[in-house]
C-alpha cells in the first residue's frame, strides 16, 4: 500500500517536472547569448545549435582561424569576437564588444565553456607552473569572465552556465584539471545564491567523458611524456617505466570510450538557456548518470577501493 502510494507520488512529482521544464522563455530570438571557447568541441557546436535556433550568438574564440571556420558554417546572426580567458585585457576588450551589442537590453546568457586538460598526471611529476597553465584556463578565466559580465547578466535577469565536469565531483588523476573543476562548482553554488534575488539563473554542466580536444590521446601522451623525462632519476626508479606505460594504456582506453555525441551536453546548456525553469545542475553522459555521479555520494573508502583497482601500480610500493 505505501510502496504503491509512495510510487504514485514520485510519477506525480516526475511528471510535474517535465512539464515544467518544457516551458520556454519568451523572444528567444531577442536574447543575446556570450559563449567561450568557440574555436572547437562543445562551444562551437552550441553556438550552431543556438544560431540555427534563431538567438543572437556572441562566440568567442581563441584564435582568429576558429572564428573564421565558425562564422563560415553560421548564419550571419552569428558574431565572433577574440578572447583569451588567461587575459585581463582581453577580457576587458570582449566584455566592452559585447556591452556595444547587447545595449540596454543586456545579456541573457553567459556560458563558459573554455577549458583545457593538460598537463594531467601524478601529482608528483609535475610542477606548480602545470598548476597554474590549467587553472588560469578552468577557474581564474571563468571567474575574471563572469564578473566583468554580471551587470549586463543582471540587467537582463539572465543566465549563467558553467561547465564544470563528472571530474569536479570526483578526483580521479592528478593535475589541474579536477581541482579547477571543484573550483567551478564552488564558485557557481556560491554565485547561484548571490544571484536569485536579481533574477539570475546559474546552472552547472556535468559531463562525463566526451570526444573533444581535451580527451585527445596526442596531446596528453605528449605533456605526461614530458613531464616524465624531466623527472629525478629517484622518482623515476620509484615508479618504474611499466608505470608510464600502464598510463599510456589508461589514457587509450579512456579515450576509445569517449562519446562522440557532443549534442547531449550542447542540448543541456541549450535547456539552462531556454527554458523557464532550468536545473541548478545537469549530468550529461550515460557514464556520468550511472556512475560518476552516484559514485561520488558513496563513502570515499570505497571510491578509493574502485579508483586504486584502475590505478598503475609503481614499481616501489610500500
Amino acid at each position: 500500500m505505501w510502496l504503491w502510494l509512495l510510487a504514485g507520488l514520485a510519477g506525480l512529482w516526475l511528471l510535474r517536472r517535465w512539464h515544467r521544464e518544457r516551458q520556454t522563455v519568451a523572444r528567444l530570438s531577442d536574447k543575446f547569448v556570450l559563449i567561450t571557447g568557440c574555436d572547437s568541441g562543445f562551444g562551437n557546436l552550441l553556438a550552431r545549435q543556438l544560431d540555427a535556433r534563431g538567438l543572437p550568438v556572441l562566440a568567442a574564440c581563441l584564435s582568429e582561424a576558429g572564428a573564421a571556420r565558425l562564422r563560415a558554417d553560421a548564419s550571419s546572426r552569428l558574431q565572433t569576437v577574440l578572447l583569451d580567458v588567461t587575459s585581463s585585457q582581453s577580457i576587458a576588450a570582449a566584455a566592452a564588444w559585447v556591452r556595444e551589442r547587447v545595449g540596454s537590453q543586456g545579456l541573457w546568457g553567459l556560458v563558459n565553456n573554455a577549458g583545457v586538460a593538460a598537463p594531467t598526471g601524478p601529482n608528483e611529476w609535475l610542477t606548480k607552473e602545470d598548476f597554474a597553465k590549467v587553472l588560469d584556463i578552468n577557474l581564474l578565466g571563468l571567474i575574471e569572465v563572469t564578473l566583468s559580465l554580471l551587470p549586463l547578466l543582471r540587467r537582463a535577469r539572465g543566465r549563467v552556465v558553467n561547465v564544470a565536469s563528472v571530474m569536479g565531483r570526483l578526483s580521479f588523476f592528478g593535475g589541474g584539471y579536477c581541482i579547477s573543476k571543484y573550483g567551478v562548482e564552488a564558485f557557481s553554488d556560491s554565485l547561484r545564491l548571490e544571484m536569485r534575488h536579481f533574477g539570475v539563473k546559474v546552472s552547472i554542466i556535468e559531463p562525463g567523458f566526451f570526444s573533444t580536444a581535451i580527451t585527445h590521446f596526442d596531446t596528453h601522451s605528449k605533456h605526461l611524456l614530458s613531464c616524465w623525462e624531466r623527472l629525478p632519476q629517484e622518482t623515476k626508479a620509484a615508479y618504474g617505466d611499466s608505470y608510464m606505460e600502464d598510463l599510456f594504456v589508461s589514457m587509450r582506453t579512456t579515450q576509445k570510450r569517449c562519446s562522440p555525441k557532443l549534442s547531449v551536453v550542447t542540448d543541456c546548456m541549450e535547456h539552462a538557456l531556454t527554458s523557464c525553469h532550468p536545473r541548478a545542475r545537469y549530468s550529461a553522459g550515460w557514464d556520468a548518470k550511472l556512475f560518476y555521479i552516484p559514485l561520488s555520494y558513496l563513502p570515499s573508502a570505497f571510491t578509493d577501493l574502485i579508483f586504486g583497482w584502475l590505478y598503475p601500480k609503481p614499481a616501489l610500493k610500500a
